[in-house]
């Protein structure tokens, strides 16, 4: 993963969001996947990137939408990079809003987006403006009636799925995925999980690529950063949050926080703003 050109990152005081600003050169990440919804707008270039096994081309204006848990990476096609503006949503704020939006939306639902990319126009100024109000910290009225017109605009690209309780697909990898969850800050081996499941490693680590797209330690990796932001936006010591989302140390912690999101854990827990 290349370092950003440049990096802005602020968290709202209100609400489960953050507002993320870059630019990127060249190989801009690896292939992960985040906790959150993210609604972003390439500004400027070409933003090339994977997701539900399709490569795409994000094009200055055009809207791109991911869901929690979609595996993603990111690369320029040329010299001049690219920019974008990117809200993060926490996924039950995303969900309650849409749901003021949809009345008659049934209950225990999953959110999901239509497409990927979108060449609305009125989608891609709402996420430009709503990002451009929390940002810029606003007043809540103002951030809120933001978000409010881009809650109004995602509607026309999201639909409703009951969720899937019972994996007839790939039980093995999903059984895999439940049991590092559980067991999130444990020192737990590949070895531990295959025989806790009842079968060999190798037919585990094969069936969970194949079903979530990497490997199981990578996977635990970006479950424990997920938990990791999560702990230190609420105001926990990262020495803490290293503790209790299993990594060896803050030392630990910090190698892997700032491979993923380019800051610090101490510098990302205190940001309002914050230009690199």
């Amino acid at each position: 993963m290349d370092q950003p050109t440049w990096l802005e990152l602020s968290r709202d005081a209100d609400m489960p969001i953050e507002a993320i600003r870059a630019h990127f050169t060249g190989h801009a990440y690896d292939p992960h996947w985040h906790d959150s919804y993210l609604i972003g707008v390439t500004e400027q270039g070409v933003q090339q990137f994977h997701s539900r096994r399709k490569q795409h081309r994000s094009r200055p204006g055009t809207v791109f939408m991911l869901e929690p848990g979609e595996l993603h990476d990111g690369d320029a096609i040329d010299e001049q990079g690219f920019t974008y503006r990117m809200l993060y949503l926490d996924p039950a704020f995303v969900r309650q809003q849409l749901l003021d939006q949809f009345t008659d939306a049934p209950q225990s639902v999953e959110l999901l987006f239509a497409r990927t990319l979108s060449g609305d126009v009125g989608l891609a100024r709402a996420t430009f403006d709503a990002f451009q109000m929390l940002h810029d910290g606003e007043g809540k009225m103002v951030r809120e009636a933001a978000l409010g017109q881009l809650f109004s605009a995602l509607t026309r690209h999201s639909y409703w799925r009951k969720p899937q309780r019972i994996y007839h697909d790939n039980p093995l990898a999903h059984q895999a995925r439940a049991f590092m969850q559980d067991r999130l800050a444990d020192n737990i081996g590949l070895s531990d999980m295959a025989v806790a499941l009842g079968v060999d490693r190798f037919r585990l680590s094969r069936e969970f690529q194949a079903a979530f797209g990497l490997p199981p330690h990578a996977w635990l990796i970006q479950l424990r950063l997920t938990h990791a932001r999560r702990l230190l936006a609420a105001g926990i010591a990262p020495a803490d949050v290293a503790a209790r989302s299993g990594f060896a140390d803050q030392s630990h912690l910090g190698r892997w926080f700032r491979r993923a999101y380019q800051l610090t854990p101490a510098r990302y827990q205190r940001c309002t703003n914050l230009p690199d």
